[in-house]
């Protein structure tokens, strides 16, 4: 392929990458904000109506709170969180309860980490480990479309 051509080329991808570029971030942030709202919605959901997978490990790591008042409300407090971030109103006060639900869920690591580490390891993460972990990624998606 001679010189020109591949000028050619790149230039194309260029114009495609800037055209991408436009509406990722036009659709971006508002996407990340549905997803965390239909997230915190329905996970709070599922505490509220006490069926959620994560209910007991819950009640064990705040063992000094009745798990039958303490996780429905933890439910209610991700159900507000969620419907502030699907209309987009109240990002304020949502926020900071996002903020304060996802430091809470870090209290598994420390509190339990039988229930969290393999063998003790921190570097070997049960499943439970993991489903803490992840919530970095919700953390900071918060703090993404909060900003």
């Amino acid at each position: 392929m001679s010189r020109t051509k591949v000028s050619e080329v790149r230039e194309e991808a260029q114009r495609i990458d800037v055209r991408v570029r436009r509406v990722l971030d036009r659709i971006g942030v508002p996407l990340l904000r549905i997803s965390l709202g239909l997230v915190f919605f329905w996970f709070g959901l599922l505490k509220i109506l006490e069926v959620s997978p994560v209910s007991g490990l819950v009640a064990k790591t705040i063992y000094w709170f009745d798990p039958d008042v303490v996780v429905p409300a933890i439910g209610a407090v991700e159900v507000f969180v969620g419907a502030c971030f699907l209309v987009g109103r109240l990002m304020r006060v949502a926020l900071p309860l996002l903020v304060l639900q996802m430091a809470g869920t870090f209290l598994v690591l420390i509190l339990l980490p039988d229930v969290t580490f393999q063998g003790g390891n921190p570097f070997l993460l049960t499943v439970e480990g993991e489903f803490v972990v992840k919530n970095l990624v919700l953390l900071s998606a918060g703090l993404v479309v909060g900003s």
